[in-house]
């Protein structure tokens, strides 16, 4: 099973197993891994946003355009950004490492 390395706010690393076939967003989730994903998954909001380390940023398919289109709103955008639902796990990704953003920024929550 794929192994996926969530670098923490404080700087500590999780090392978690992430089965095939379901998010990044959904193994954080299961493993206590405060990733907020606001919308679910519904790629509605940019709340799930996290930095993916570079040696495994380009073995990710391309984001689509409705995932940039939301990734243009993340707080903390990077060249390596992407959302975690729309990552999804394989085996070719065992080892990958994100880092979690400083904070989220959800719209509509912000709105208020």
């Amino acid at each position: 099973m794929p192994k996926i390395t969530f670098v923490l706010n404080d700087g500590t690393e999780k090392v978690v197993d992430a089965p095939n076939g379901i998010s990044l967003l959904e193994v954080a989730h299961k493993n206590a891994v405060s990733l907020e994903g606001a919308c679910e998954g519904s790629l509605a909001c940019s709340t799930c946003h996290v930095i993916v380390d570079e040696a495994f940023y380009k073995q990710l398919p391309p984001a689509s355009d409705d995932e940039e289109d939301m990734l243009d709103l993340a707080f903390g955008l990077t060249h390596t950004s992407r959302l975690g639902c729309q990552i999804m796990m394989n085996d070719s990704l065992d080892g990958l490492k994100v880092k979690l953003p400083s904070a989220t920024r959800n719209m509509q929550v912000d709105k208020k």
